[in-house]
């Protein structure tokens, strides 16, 4: 889903991993119709209109993943997010990275505990975060 959009996020910076993001969601919108995404995503419709138009709008990895299980043939919503979640922490095992490490690569754009608390899903993650963290991790991968 959003984790595998582009082969190389590590040689990305974030706001291109970001636009790719987005890419991947507008294809979503192409294929569905704008009006469907909004009322089965629970997405505001401004929000999948921006999307729509080529923009890039303020959205949480939860919207995101509402908005790709639209599709027919994705997962449901909680799958993608817990996905996507579950690659990161599986991307910090490997590039044997910890949270205070990726602090450290964020410039302080978050702190190792917020870090660890949106990998976790305990707290809301925003595309930008999300392209950033998972930039950041596979950056480290040998």
């Amino acid at each position: 889903m959003l984790q595998n959009v582009a082969s190389d996020p590590g040689a990305l910076a974030p706001e291109e991993l970001r636009a790719q993001y987005d890419d991947r969601l507008r294809e979503t919108v192409e294929t569905v119709g704008a009006a469907t995404v909004a009322e089965e995503a629970g997405v505001s419709r401004e929000s999948v209109d921006a999307l729509a138009a080529g923009e890039s709008p303020d959205l949480t990895l939860e919207e995101a993943a509402a908005i790709l299980a639209t599709e027919a043939e994705t997962p449901d919503a909680d799958a993608i997010e817990m996905e996507v979640l579950d690659e990161l922490m599986m991307g910090m095992s490997i590039a044997v990275v910890d949270v205070e490490s990726l602090e450290a690569d964020l410039d302080g754009e978050l702190d190792a505990k917020e870090i660890q608390q949106k990998i976790e899903g305990r707290f809301p993650v925003s595309l930008s975060e999300l392209a950033a963290i998972q930039q950041a991790i596979e950056a480290r991968k040998p």
